[in-house]
């Protein structure tokens, strides 16, 4: 991933921020996992600006962080665009 990211202060920006790099639903598990990386680490410093937010921001760097563990244990990326038959 080359996109920059702009500075962000609050949980609600890094939310908009992250959402506008996120990779295609078909990119490759290694694409995201760098994605689940990058938004665990901006997620843990949100935490630290916006107090009123740390919580949920903590929260929310743990998530992050969890996805791309299990991409780097499994290899397998099973987020969005996952169709499932019924």
């Amino acid at each position: 991933m080359t996109e920059s990211i702009p500075e962000v202060r609050t949980l609600y920006q890094a939310h908009l921020a992250l959402e506008g790099i996120r990779p295609a639903s078909d990119a490759p598990a290694s694409e995201w996992r760098r994605y689940y990386l990058r938004s665990a680490r901006v997620y843990a410093e949100v935490a630290e600006i916006d107090r009123a937010h740390h919580h949920e921001a903590r929260y929310w760097a743990d998530r992050e962080r969890r996805k791309a563990e299990e991409i780097e244990r499994t290899g397998v990326h099973e987020g969005p665009g996952r169709t499932v038959r019924v």
